[in-house]
């Protein structure tokens, strides 16, 4: 039997630039909850402003 969580278990969060779910990663174990960016891409280029399609459409 193998030992550990099961990958779906984890906890997951939607990554501040790009808005695509990541889950938790053993190097982040300790300072998970700062944690905002899914790869250092999205860390480099940061916060963006969603593109047309991205934006709620309002009447």
């Amino acid at each position: 039997m193998p030992n550990g969580v099961r990958k779906a278990d984890l906890p997951t969060k939607l990554c501040v630039a790009c808005g695509r779910p990541f889950t938790w990663r053993k190097k982040w174990a300790r300072d998970w909850d700062q944690v905002r960016y899914c790869s250092d891409a999205c860390r480099t280029r940061g916060v963006r402003e969603p593109t047309p399609t991205e934006r709620p459409k309002t009447r």
